[in-house]
């Protein structure tokens, strides 16, 4: 930008992955745009922090994977590396009391409980593929889906304890909700647009097989530089007043932003807190009070070394008991220090943060040592982040519909409104939730932006 403007072609709301993606495709289609970010960085849920020795770890957001294409073309284009998630050496598995040590993908359980894992998956996989082959509110059995919680449609379809208290495990794990929170469609479009439940839940060829050299956050910086001082941060959008004709936007600090057209990339819970003057049509507003965000607190803990992997262990373990029920080996690229991530994820999170700073703590060490034995016990820092405490983000992974949502207000999930246009990675129909989803909503929105400005 080497001018200043009057009248912005277009203003974003947002610098997380979605605007930034957005803004950068509109700039290179020839727009005047604006960027206005309500933190002091870019990156809306991902952001780095840094460990003992300075290396970079994230604390939001970080995995890639196979399938995962607008991601991985942004991570090339931007000249970013990636390497794999550590997995060597035998993964640990709890279920109740049994415990298993395994290679490969499958832990050895009872053979009742993997065959009703199986027939579940199964039946969730085909339904999945149904759903995503359209708009999930336009899918065969869209009704009898959106009036029941993925909780009814899993009691209906897994037959034993353990199997349902794997695809509760699962549940938190991929959506960082419980299975009775959210509609039983939103499951299915979901599973459905990363192409499967292996592909959520799997780390070698799955949605967590990579992470970026220097943390994921790079991805947003990389963007932001190219958008330069386009990008305005500390700019936390309170108004928007729109017309057929265009839009007026103020921030709490006292900007005023005239343009011809606005992107809101913003979770669907912060979009509700805009003041929109005319009020938004009923549907789009019905729609966000009915997208709550996921809860997690996702805790890195360091050692001198990877001390599990002399052990022979992959650092991969997962519980159906423990409040920390999904660890992985999350070494930064250099070998060390060595690290393993944990997330307290749903009901899980809901009690962790009632918890205070030591308490909380105290309790993921001691599921760390459960997990990896008394070594656990001795780390070199720990490091958390509650993302329902963001003020700009109030919760992660991502925002999910409740049962009745998709079916009666769904459309308003991308529809423009006037001259507002709705980007994020919940409104991507593949990997929503996901970088790649944000990735895919951010050049959609652009494509709508951009014939309106011509």
């Amino acid at each position: 930008m080497d001018k200043p403007v009057d009248v912005w072609d277009a203003v974003v709301v947002g610098a997380g992955v979605a605007g930034l993606v957005a803004a950068r495709d509109l700039v290179q289609g020839g727009a005047e745009v604006l960027v206005l970010e309500a933190r002091d960085r870019v990156g809306g849920r991902l952001l780095n922090d840094e460990l003992p020795g300075g290396a970079p770890i994230e604390v939001g957001g970080q995995w890639v994977g196979p399938g995962q294409d607008r991601a991985l073309a942004l991570i090339n284009e931007l000249g970013l590396r990636t390497y794999p998630t550590y997995v060597d050496g035998e993964h640990i598995a709890e279920m109740g009391s049994f415990r298993s040590q395994y290679t490969g993908r499958i832990p050895r359980l009872n053979p009742l409980v993997l065959a009703d894992i199986g027939q579940a998956q199964y039946r969730l996989d085909r339904l999945a593929r149904q759903v995503a082959a359209t708009d999930p509110w336009r899918a065969p059995r869209a009704e009898e889906l959106d009036t029941q919680t993925f909780d009814t449609w899993l009691r209906k379809t897994a037959h034993t304890a353990g199997g349902r208290a794997f695809f509760r495990l699962v549940t938190e794990g991929v959506f960082s909700a419980e299975p009775e929170d959210m509609s039983a469609l939103w499951a299915a479009f979901y599973v459905g647009g990363a192409g499967g439940l292996d592909a959520l839940i799997n780390t070698a060829g799955g949605a967590q097989q990579d992470r970026v050299v220097g943390g994921t956050q790079r991805i947003a910086l990389g963007l932001a530089e190219q958008l330069g001082d386009r990008v305005v941060l500390d700019a936390p959008v309170t108004d928007i007043d729109w017309q057929t004709s265009g839009v007026r936007v103020v921030t709490r600090n006292g900007l005023t932003v005239r343009a011809r057209r606005a992107v809101v990339a913003v979770p669907p819970p912060l979009a509700a807190r805009i003041r929109f003057t005319p009020g938004l049509p009923g549907d789009r507003d019905q729609l966000v009070q009915r997208m709550p965000m996921g809860r997690v607190i996702k805790v890195n803990v360091a050692y001198d070394e990877p001390f599990w992997r002399h052990a022979g262990l992959s650092g991969q373990a997962n519980s159906t008991d423990r409040p920390l029920g999904t660890v992985f080996d999350n070494t930064p690229f250099g070998g060390s220090p060595g690290v393993l991530v944990g997330f307290l994820e749903g009901r899980h999170a809901d009690a962790g943060a009632r918890m205070d700073l030591d308490a909380r703590r105290a309790q993921v060490i001691d599921d760390l040592v459960g997990y990896f034995g008394p070594r656990a016990g001795n780390p070199i820092a720990y490091i958390e982040r509650d993302w329902a405490e963001e003020e700009y983000s109030r919760g992660c992974y991502g925002a999910f519909a409740v049962p009745g949502t998709l079916t009666r207000f769904g459309p308003a999930l991308r529809s423009p409104v006037g001259p507002l246009h709705w980007a994020g990675t919940e409104t991507a129909t593949n990997w929503a939730g996901y970088i790649d989803g944000a990735a895919e909503s951010g050049h959609r929105v652009a494509g709508e932006v951009l014939p309106e400005l011509s």
